[in-house]
């Protein structure tokens, strides 16, 4: 079969410079000389020594909540995390363009920026229903040949305190989401037993797995973190469990912080970060060093709960190395895959080298290095999904 693309002068992360053949959504041949000898007919792009990198992967974001494609609203302030959902849904009965259209043109940015997965949050509550949900499962028809998605049911007003979520829940998982989701079991539902009963229950019903977001500090955040471990472990759900956020982690002393982080590794529960400022977050290095596997991801992109985010996640990256004080190349590169390869293996997406065989879905940045590209930050990327460029310099063109 005559290929359909050779991509000449990548560059790899170990530097070396390579020709890629495409055959429409596959890699049919890399290497140094992979193009060498095939039909001079077959279109050719110059990479120019750009470096070859998997996408990114934001296994955090929130779909239905973002205000991008509205003029600019300022920010509602909110000093608990309760009354911020007050304040939320409020907001959300005055917003007039749809969730198709909000999440749909913030997908379009993530797809330019070279996130080609996520992962998002949809609030299921007694107000809203499945709405939510139905309208990002509409997206995954929509905007599926730019970016995949995996749906969360996230009971964000609460579960117990909010009664007749547990059997949306219940009905979401039904539907078509693909996480029961969850949300402060002291600090919203004030039971911890009670609110890890109801989700873990949808879970174990159908068989998925569950994202929880645990703002709760210190040593109740660890409790109900060795909690959801012991949970994950009695149902057979290694593997298929993230925690976002659990602040708590960057607050513990080294014993609370051991056993915490033991049951974590053991449970193959992972931890998601946004790298937010003002709070403490989880110690990257210090979870590695445990077992614990980690990534990181964007959470709001300019809605309700902060007028920031683009949705970039190469300028994540940064802002998690300014808050861990990475510096050195082997800490950023390492930093890097938090935004593609861990949260690739962690959302349960196929993660395959950049090989013969392999989807073409790549990304093509303007560095030498991966520590080049997250201290550069830059936006004149190419993007390739299956095998056809879908952006370039942050814009889509297709």
């Amino acid at each position: 079969m005559t290929p359909s693309l050779a991509v000449e002068n990548a560059r790899t992360e170990a530097g070396e410079i390579v020709s890629l053949v495409l055959n429409n959504d596959r890699i049919a041949a890399i290497g140094l000389h992979a193009a060498a000898g095939i039909d001079l007919a077959v279109p050719r792009f110059d990479a120019a020594g750009g470096l070859l990198c998997l996408p990114f992967v934001d296994g955090h974001i929130h779909l239905d909540k973002t205000l991008i494609g509205l003029p600019f609203i300022p920010h509602i302030p909110g000093d608990t995390v309760a009354r911020r959902i007050e304040a939320e849904k409020s907001l959300r009965r005055t917003v007039a363009l749809s969730v198709e259209a909000r999440g749909g043109a913030l997908l379009e940015k993530l797809a330019a920026y070279g996130t080609l997965s996520v992962r998002s949050h949809v609030d299921i509550d007694t107000e809203v229903g499945l709405k939510g949900l139905e309208a990002v499962l509409s997206l995954k028809q929509s905007h599926g040949h730019l970016v995949d998605i995996q749906t969360v049911a996230f009971p964000q007003s609460g579960v117990l305190r909010n009664p007749g979520t547990a059997g949306l829940l219940d009905a979401a998982i039904a539907a078509g989401a693909d996480l029961v989701g969850g949300l402060d079991p002291a600090g919203i539902d004030n039971d911890v037993t009670g609110h890890l009963d109801a989700i873990f229950s949808v879970a174990a019903k159908y068989g998925v797995g569950l994202d929880i977001h645990l703002h709760d500090g210190g040593a109740l955040g660890a409790f109900e973190l060795r909690q959801i471990a012991d949970r994950t472990a009695a149902l057979g759900l290694e593997g298929k469990v993230v925690v976002s956020h659990a602040f708590c982690l960057g607050e513990l002393d080294d014993a609370e912080f051991g056993r915490t982080a033991a049951a974590l590794a053991r449970s193959g529960v992972a931890i998601m970060t946004s790298a937010p400022g003002a709070v403490p977050m989880p110690p990257v290095k210090r979870l590695a060093a445990a077992g614990v596997r980690l990534f990181c991801a964007n959470d709001n992109i300019r809605d309700a709960w902060s007028p920031f985010g683009n949705g970039d996640m190469l300028e994540r990256v940064g802002i998690l190395c300014d808050r861990q004080d990475f510096r050195s190349d082997e800490d950023l590169a390492a930093a890097f895959r938090l935004a593609t390869q861990a949260p690739a293996e962690i959302l349960g997406r196929p993660v395959e080298p950049l090989q013969a065989g392999s989807r073409a879905d790549f990304v093509i940045l303007p560095a030498a290095s991966l520590a080049e590209a997250v201290a550069a930050r830059p936006l004149d990327r190419i993007v390739f999904r299956g095998g056809t460029i879908i952006a370039r310099g942050g814009r889509l063109v297709v």
